[in-house]
């Protein structure tokens, strides 16, 4: 899939739902919690696409706070049942596969995957990057300074990874990020196929993230599209003192915030919601000071 014919970058915010396939979703909502899964799967797909998702992100490991990795061949066993089932009943859905393991990305594509989700943003496994390459396969490189052992538990909000060191955190994130973005390009990548995510909640304390989330415009000039993720992360329940299952305002917050810096993508868990708070926030800011929207006709 090339990226240019999915998407048409700065008309619109395009809103990627989350699919969890693990028993341990920081968020509580993995389908691996009951059986059916394939079923409970196609679903939540349903769901998602009605609601108004562009792309269904499939990852069978979690990366909470806390979290242990799980075999290749779990990883594995886990999403491919659940990507061919969600193609089978939606063959135009748009599915990235969220996994920084070359086996995993290769089975998944084989299965109809579109697009790699890499949260290491391909340091993880040397093999994705030229798997990506040599199958033209669109790629998003998450920045993450996280430690799995380096995580912090606070009442009322949940782990947390602890914040790495940053000399100025919107500076070295953008530099670490610039780094990523050459070594796709020098795997072989066509940089029309890198989307970029400056990973909130990985590695960076809650100010962190609040200043990556308001200064979000900075990586404009890396001059790819930009993917956020801040929904129900624990910045917002640090905040605001609020549990997972009540974060769902200050994620909508954030995700205003986020399109409004620059966002491109916004990844959810709450998808008809926050493609509401897309849509009405796209709206506002295409509309000019002469209440016209950018394709000169007078707003509604």
């Amino acid at each position: 899939m090339k990226l240019t014919d999915q998407f048409d970058w700065g008309r619109r915010t395009y809103v990627m739902g989350i699919l969890n396939v693990t028993p341990d979703s920081f968020s509580g909502d993995g389908l691996l919690a009951g059986d059916d899964v394939a079923a409970r799967a196609v679903e939540r797909a349903r769901e998602f696409l009605s609601g108004g998702a562009d792309i269904l992100d499939i990852g069978g490991e979690s990366s909470r706070p806390g979290g242990d990795p799980v075999p290749v061949a779990v990883e594995r066993d886990r999403v491919l049942p659940v990507i061919e089932a969600i193609l089978e009943a939606f063959p135009d859905a748009v599915v990235s596969i969220d996994t920084y393991r070359a086996a995993v990305a290769e089975a998944a594509v084989s299965a109809g995957a579109q697009i790699i989700n890499d949260i290491w943003a391909l340091a993880a496994d040397p093999e994705l990057g030229a798997f990506a390459a040599d199958n033209d396969v669109p790629v998003v490189l998450m920045h993450n300074r996280s430690r799995r052992g380096a995580v912090v538990f606070e009442d009322g909000v949940g782990g947390r990874y602890q914040g790495a060191e940053y000399d100025h955190v919107v500076d070295d994130v953008k530099r670490d990020l610039g780094d990523r973005l050459n070594a796709a390009l020098e795997a072989g990548i066509d940089e029309a196929q890198i989307i970029l995510d400056p990973g909130f909640g990985f590695g960076k304390s809650p100010g962190g993230n609040m200043a990556l989330l308001n200064h979000l415009g900075a990586f404009k000039s890396l001059g790819r599209p930009l993917l956020i993720g801040p929904s129900r992360k624990s910045f917002i329940g640090k905040a605001l003192d609020l549990p997972v299952e009540d974060r769902g305002a200050g994620t909508a917050a954030a995700i205003a915030v986020g399109i409004a810096r620059g966002a491109d993508i916004v990844r959810v868990h709450d998808v008809a919601e926050m493609a509401v708070v897309a849509r009405m926030t796209d709206a506002i800011l295409r509309t000019g000071a002469d209440g016209h929207s950018a394709d000169g006709q007078e707003a509604s």
